[in-house]
């Protein structure tokens, strides 16, 4: 039971953190580009990157909390995917091309660099 509280408080957390970020980023102006997926992915792929080198094999608790429920409800692969199709389906192929390259390649050289410099601390 404990196990499933931990990972709803960090899915909720992380689900409004992720709201937040995409208010924030309308507010300043960052519009006609899915901009707020595509730094919530690298954000968090940073972050699971961090994670995962200072918890390595330990800290179920704290695995749970923040990889599988905060960072679950934080990143957006799913809201990705549909940002992908759309721009596909307004036939703005460089874009979306684009959108998916820098997805990946970001989101997986974060989470790369996240875990390096977390090595490096411990």
């Amino acid at each position: 039971m404990q196990n499933l509280v931990l990972v709803a408080l960090g899915g909720a957390l992380g689900a409004l953190s992720r709201y937040g970020v995409g208010v924030l980023m309308l507010r300043i102006g960052f519009v006609g580009f899915p901009w707020s997926t595509l730094f919530v992915n690298v954000t968090g792929g940073f972050a699971m990157g961090l994670l995962a080198g200072w918890l390595g094999e330990g800290g179920p608790a704290l695995r749970l909390l923040l990889g599988v429920g905060f960072l679950g409800g934080f990143t957006t692969f799913s809201a990705y995917s549909l940002d992908a199709l759309r721009l596909l389906e307004e036939q703005r192929f460089a874009e979306a091309f684009g959108y998916i390259a820098l997805s990946v390649i970001l989101s997986i050289g974060a989470c790369w660099l996240g875990l390096m410099l977390a090595r490096q601390a411990a």
